[in-house]
């Protein structure tokens, strides 16, 4: 898997709006300031994750931007779909839609596992438990196996 610039600033604008301690709106420059993300990258990010209604934007002297549901509602995989689209795909389609040659037919099915190992962690893994630092158990115990950490 492939993480994008687009998806990882996503994620870090999602953390810095759930610490927010009042729960209002903080705006786009200070969200920028605070992880270094170009603006007009940000604007784009924050456009797409209004647009399937993870964030919602106050408008306002003291307006910005904020988020639509509890943390705990909006998951990495959520966020992942809403700015890049499928979590994984080939040549633009989704797993189950490639079709290949008897000779390559299982490549299908390592496609449509890997998609699922991905889910069984990304769908798991919440804005609040990033914001909080407190990972899921099924993940911390992935991340304490130390071959994980290993870059093969």
């Amino acid at each position: 898997m492939r993480v994008t610039t687009k998806s990882d600033y996503a994620l870090r604008a999602l953390i810095e709006i759930a610490n927010v301690s009042d729960g209002g709106p903080i705006s786009a420059d200070e969200l920028g300031k605070r992880q270094d993300i170009p603006k007009g990258f940000l604007q784009s990010i924050l456009a797409d994750l209004r647009r399937v209604e993870i964030v919602a934007s106050v408008r306002g002297k003291s307006g910005g931007w904020k988020l639509v549901k509890p943390a705990a509602e909006t998951t990495i995989a959520d966020v992942i779909r809403a700015v890049d689209g499928p979590l994984v795909s080939i040549y633009g389609q989704r797993p189950e839609a490639v079709e290949y040659d008897d000779a390559a037919a299982s490549l299908q099915q390592v496609w449509i596992a890997a998609r699922f190992a991905l889910r069984d962690v990304l769908e798991q893994v919440s804005i609040e438990a990033l914001a909080s630092k407190s990972l899921p158990a099924e993940v911390a115990e992935k991340v304490a196996i130390e071959d994980a950490w290993h870059p093969h």
